[in-house]
């Protein structure tokens, strides 16, 4: 890639490497084009003195040779030997790294873990798009020597370090540590929020606007409509037997987005659609990781996850870039324009959509499981709820008029015991009020 990607993930891979490498391989989960066979790459380079790096997406010799090592010999011993002579590297005890790299290709590999683990010697990093890994484990013993990582989109700070904002970056994680407002930086920053709204965080939508000119935007756009095809293939190539249900719930993901409620309703899909028939659709979409679900808690309390009504939900792309360019992919529009103008705030389109996949996004990047909480008496919507301690943070997201927050309010007065800080994320400055924190929606992956 001709952008240096500055990556969370690879601090996530360091600590690995230093605590847990010598017991369990790191399997590196994610969507695809998320990045992650470009940060191993990287990581190995970096931080091994020596590796092997074996993809098993490709068909050539090499690879063909690297599995026979697999299944013609009798040991480990002699599967590493083999390796080694093949790809004209030599390894080094507690300095040298195997990567295998799109492991669900080739599940015989992600089952000899066990035995490379205790063989000890060398490290090992796994990675595969999680559809994939799930798909093709039915004849495999999965390895419990394996350490999960997830890989999620860039956030918002690691977009500002590809612009090279890195004091812009900066300034956002000290006025949120310090709870001040960014002053005269505010209108500037928000203004780059915008930008990755539009352009999202896939790296390569992220990489055709940084090195691109005055049609950086269109690029972008092409960038992105290559992964929602690919991901549209994917479903028909791994989701058998539903692969219509999962395309249909795909499909509509910016539709139900765009209702005041913004919950799922199968029956907008089909007039006698049941849960227990598109159940497998939506675990689907959540375990390649295309799409983020959020789940009804309805007892706000400590214990969120033990009063989930799963069958009110919301679902959200794992990428705002990545929606907005399926809520306007009808219009065959790549020139840009449709772009600037929600970039400049012109169009007056439905923002609210926007801003609330944009703060699930950040949620799930920090390892937040997606929670919300509804209510019909009387009608309550507080759009997330996440912990921080033994406290239960609720969030309102707001793109305007971010002063009026009555379900808030109303989640205050009744569970005022169980509440830590009332959060709502909107565009302006950061700001407390009585018990209110006014957020700005760019601090976001800093909750």
């Amino acid at each position: 890639m001709g952008v240096n990607f500055k990556r969370k993930a690879y601090s996530q891979m360091k600590e690995w490497k230093e605590k847990l490498a010598d017991k369990y391989a790191l399997l590196i989960e994610g969507a695809r084009r998320v990045g992650k066979t470009h940060l191993v790459q990287e990581f190995v380079q970096k931080e091994y003195e020596t590796s092997i790096f074996i993809d098993f997406s490709r068909k050539g010799r090499l690879v063909q040779e690297s599995k026979k090592a697999f299944t013609e010999e009798n040991d480990i011993e002699g599967t590493l030997e083999r390796l080694q002579t093949l790809h004209h590297v030599s390894l080094i005890p507690g300095r040298s790294c195997v990567v295998f790299d799109e492991v669900q290709r080739f599940p015989v590999a992600r089952e000899a873990i066990k035995q490379l683990m205790e063989y000890g010697k060398y490290h090992y990093i796994e990675t595969g798009s999680l559809l994939g890994i799930h798909e093709n484990v039915k004849d495999i013993v999965i390895p419990s020597e394996e350490h999960k990582m997830k890989m999620f989109p860039l956030d918002f700070e690691e977009f500002l370090w590809a612009l090279g904002a890195d004091r812009t970056a900066d300034r956002i994680r000290e006025c949120f540590i310090e709870k001040k407002p960014m002053e005269w930086l505010h209108a500037d920053t928000v203004r780059l929020a915008r930008q990755y709204m539009v352009v999202g965080g896939m790296p390569q939508s992220v990489e055709a606007y940084c090195l691109g000119d005055d049609h950086r935007l269109e690029a972008c756009e092409v960038a992105k409509r290559e992964i929602l095809s690919l991901y549209n293939a994917d479903i028909g190539k791994y989701a058998k037997g539903y692969a219509s249900k999962v395309r249909a719930l795909f499909r509509h993901i910016p539709s139900a987005l765009n209702t005041r409620e913004k919950k799922f309703h199968l029956t907008d899909l089909d007039r006698n659609a049941r849960m227990r028939r598109y159940e497998n659709a939506f675990l689907w979409l959540s375990d390649a990781m295309i799409a983020n679900i959020a789940y009804n808690s309805t007892n706000p309390d400590v214990g969120l996850e033990m009063n989930l009504e799963e069958t009110t939900f919301k679902c959200y792309s794992l990428d705002t870039g990545l929606l907005l360019t399926q809520a306007m992919v009808g219009t065959h529009d790549v020139d840009g324009r449709l772009l600037r103008g929600v970039l400049y705030d012109k169009l007056g389109v439905n923002e609210g959509m926007f801003f609330e996949n944009y703060m699930a996004q950040a949620l799930v990047s920090r390892g937040y499981d997606l929670l919300f909480h509804s209510r019909s008496n009387p009608r309550v919507e507080v759009d997330f709820l996440f912990r921080n301690g033994i406290k239960v943070c609720p969030v309102e997201v707001k793109s305007s008029g971010y002063r009026v927050h009555a379900s808030l309010d109303w989640l205050v007065r009744h569970h005022p015991t169980n509440l830590g800080t009332r959060y709502v994320v909107c565009t302006g400055d950061y700001e407390t009020d009585a018990d209110i924190t006014y957020l700005p929606f760019y601090m976001a992956h800093c909750l």
